[in-house]
């Protein structure tokens, strides 16, 4: 281990910058769906000895952080070039009108997103020593990087260091206690801690044997609290989840329209299959005699349902009298002499009527609006998706209620990343409903991260997730995490089971953002407390 930290102290110049990249790069390995979380024993100490390297001995405050920016950058961009390059996918449905955009794709939003890491790993710098709390700081700074990233404009917090740990959910319980910032908070101080394994001081060996200590209680917390929770507990309601896996070229063709309905209508008619995982002790209340919510996904059917009421009422036939239909759907409005369009959810009863519907808060730039658009439409920057008129954002997000069963919380498409997206100033829901179309990106580890960070607003907020993708991963997950039931990626399927029972809010979900706000300056704290005071005894 120190002839392996001597290559990243001694390294300068080029050689410098091609370690932090290549740390950076190696890091993405521990996102989903790889979650090889150990390789960050390697990345986040080699980037803590590279930032020794750097910075060196004596410099002012200034300095420090400029020393510090450069390698931060670059550690972000191999991070983020390893981790996003499947977004190029998204530019290949339309290969004639946009494949020529894929190089701005791939490298420009790793650029950018690495200006928040520069950032954070240059604020460590200003707290620079050769003392352990430095490694303290680097943790902060790449966890508060991931926290500022995440509300910046839009935000963008996907791949944050909180999901290293997603593939496991004994690690990930933690999450109900601090929330994604908190522990991607965790997951850096236990890893940038283990730099202090070759520190040839006392301070150097607490530092790793806290990492150790911490990484331990997070598993104990976590299989202590997952053996008190038992099986999961289900509601008196069935769900049928229908993932069709069109293909997003061939869904909007005004040829396919009626073939593509059919295809939701037919899946959504099959027997029911009896996957029913509480029926061993409940057998009075089988799926077979409950009410059903059957869910489509995002945008499921390519044509606006309100004004097709052939489709309403093909629709009510399916349906029993105490049913529900929820599905994704684009949504017409008039504003003046312009039709606008909502990304919309819509709950539709056992008479084909539209009872509710919610329309999407979060709209993905370049998807679904164009930012900056006076200037990005000279330069020849679109839309990926192309209507009449403009999708528009809703103004809040809200639950809506079924027939049967608890009021859920909508959330569409990539909504399910934000976890301020998962409350609302309603009364509190019963479960979650992450409607999406992950055809865009194909057979790419895409899809399989939105999966992995949708599961974690159900152990945020002690709600069960149902999932429904156009093609992607649908899936049902309960309110530890825990998948109960899932589609294969790209797999034409019907998902029926019951819908799991929601528990009581953990501590995320009653406190918010004051729990990983109160980590940060905890850590914050005892980081510049012992500094100083390391420093007034020297003095």
């Amino acid at each position: 281990m120190l002839r392996l930290a001597q290559v990243f102290l001694l390294a300068f110049g080029w050689r410098r910058l091609l370690l932090a990249t290549g740390c950076g790069a190696l890091a993405a390995l521990a996102m989903p769906p790889f979650g090889v979380f150990p390789v960050l024993a390697i990345s986040f100490p080699g980037l803590v000895w590279l930032l020794d390297g750097a910075i060196g001995e004596g410099r002012g405050a200034v300095a420090r952080f400029r020393a510090a920016v450069l390698p931060g950058w670059l550690f972000g961009f191999g991070f983020f070039l390893a981790g996003l390059w499947w977004i190029g996918r998204a530019f290949l449905v339309e290969a004639d009108v946009y494949a020529w955009m894929i190089p701005f794709a791939v490298l420009l939003l790793p650029a950018g997103l690495a200006l928040f890491t520069a950032l954070g790993v240059g604020v460590a710098g200003v707290f620079w020593s050769d003392r352990w709390q430095r490694a303290g700081f680097l943790a902060l700074g790449l966890a508060g990087a991931d926290a500022v990233r995440g509300h910046v404009l839009t935000g963008f917090p996907w791949n944050t260091w909180a999901y290293a740990f997603a593939a496991l959910p004994e690690l990930s319980q933690a999450a109900a206690l601090v929330g994604i910032y908190g522990l991607g908070l965790l997951v850096a101080l236990i890893f940038c801690g283990l730099a202090g394994f070759v520190d040839q001081t006392a301070g150097g060996r607490r530092l790793t044997v806290m990492s150790v200590v911490l990484f331990a209680g997070l598993a104990v917390f976590g299989i202590a609290r997952l053996s008190l929770a038992g099986d999961a507990k289900f509601e008196a309601v069935a769900l049928r989840v229908v993932q069709p896996s069109i293909a997003q070229e061939d869904k909007w063709k005004p040829e396919n329209r009626s073939r593509v309905f059919a295809s939701y209508l037919e899946m959504s008619k099959r027997p029911w299959t009896g996957n029913d995982p509480s029926a061993a002790s409940d057998a009075e209340a089988t799926s077979d005699n409950l009410p059903r919510i059957v869910i489509w996904p995002e945008s499921a059917v390519p044509f606006l349902l309100t004004d097709a009421p052939e489709a309403l009422s093909a629709i009510a036939a399916l349906l029993g009298p105490a049913d529900t239909l929820v599905t994704g759907a684009v949504r017409a409005d008039a504003e003046g002499a312009e039709r606008v369009f909502y990304n919309s959810v819509y709950v539709i009863d056992g008479d084909g009527a539209v009872r509710d519907a919610y329309d999407k808060v979060r709209l993905v730039p370049f998807g679904e609006y164009l930012p900056f658009k006076p200037l990005l439409e000279r330069i020849g920057l679109t839309k990926l998706v192309t209507l009449p008129g403009v999708f528009r954002a809703g103004f809040r997000h809200r639950t809506l209620e079924p027939l049967s069963g608890p009021a859920f919380l909508p959330l569409i498409c990539y909504e399910a990343i934000f976890p301020g997206a998962a409350t609302t100033r309603d009364a509190r829901p019963g479960w979650i409903l992450n409607v999406t179309n992950d055809a865009w990106f194909g057979d790419t580890p895409g899809p399989r991260q939105h999966f992995a960070q949708a599961r974690m607003r159900a152990i945020e907020q002690g709600l069960p997730l149902v999932r429904a993708a156009n093609t992607g991963i649908s899936g049902v997950v309960d309110p530890y995490g825990r998948t109960l039931a899932r589609s294969d990626l790209a797999a034409a399927v019907v998902i029926d089971t019951r819908l799991p029972a929601a528990i009581l809010p953990p501590l995320y979900a009653r406190l918010g953002t004051f729990a990983p706000v109160t980590l940060f300056l905890v850590s914050f704290g005892v980081l510049f407390v012992t500094g100083y005071l390391r420093n007034a005894r020297n003095d």
